[in-house]
């Protein structure tokens, strides 16, 4: 395994401009780990041919590229890093097997059901659908601060003292949440309903392994200054395609 922490470590990405959650996870696993990569651009609607020779499945990014190999999907990199990296930084997923299969659970919800949901909204036909969506996503939301409140037993994180396994996978989706809620009028990161969760988003964006690569939030939290996004950054963040109008911002 020493062998493999030498080789040359390179992320195929999203064009920073219009960040990838996903690429983020990779990014911020690395960080922790005080790996020394290469970010390779992949510029937005396209798909290079180093992207398809990589991930020939489902041909898109991120791609963790170590030696002459590549890891895709985005937490199975992260399990890749946290395995490779192993004596560097902490580790992020848990030790114990239980409390690891509770992590895994709780990704894959995210992905799952929680994004889904959020993207629920994007893909809307109707007034309806639109509002099953947000109902849906709010629920959701309420599920995970229920179980952030279990699992982080009153520490900052999901993974404790330090960033997590889930922590990762959830963190990542603050920007596009935050988004969300500046687009449709709703709050999710509210300190009467959802304390802990608000409390833990601003420490994960404030994070250091997480500020360097965190390019959405970045222009939530800028002091008490308002957000300056334009629309079409919003629109094309979450690829919105709604046949009926939202308010402006």
């Amino acid at each position: 395994m020493a062998g493999s922490e030498s080789e040359e470590v390179k992320i195929l990405g999203g064009w920073p401009a219009w960040p990838s959650p996903f690429v983020m996870r990779a990014r911020v696993a690395l960080n922790i780990k005080s790996v020394n990569y290469e970010f390779l651009e992949q510029p937005y609607g396209t798909k290079s041919e180093l992207l398809l020779k990589s991930n020939p499945v489902y041909k898109k990014v991120p791609v963790l590229i170590h030696g002459d190999k590549s890891i895709c999907e985005s937490m199975n990199i992260v399990q890749y890093i946290d395995d490779v990296w192993s004596s560097s930084g902490h580790s992020i997923m848990p030790s114990d097997p239980y409390d690891a299969s509770i992590a895994r659970f709780w990704a894959t919800y995210i992905d799952d059901k929680f994004f889904p949901s959020l993207m629920g909204i994007a893909k809307s036909k109707d007034a309806e659908e639109y509002t099953a969506a947000i109902e849906q996503m709010i629920a959701a939301f309420g599920l995970l601060e229920q179980a952030y409140q279990e699992i982080s037993k009153g520490k900052d994180f999901f993974g404790g003292e330090k960033i997590g396994y889930i922590d990762i996978a959830f963190g990542c989706y603050i920007g596009s949440i935050k988004v969300t809620e500046k687009m449709n009028g709703i709050k999710l990161f509210d300190e009467t309903k959802a304390p802990g969760l608000t409390k833990w988003a601003d420490k994960f964006c404030a994070d250091e392994t997480v500020k360097p690569v965190d390019f959405i939030t970045r222009r939530f939290n800028a002091g008490n200054r308002k957000p300056k996004l334009s629309w079409s950054f919003l629109r094309r963040l979450l690829d919105l395609n709604l046949p009926f109008k939202l308010k402006k911002l």
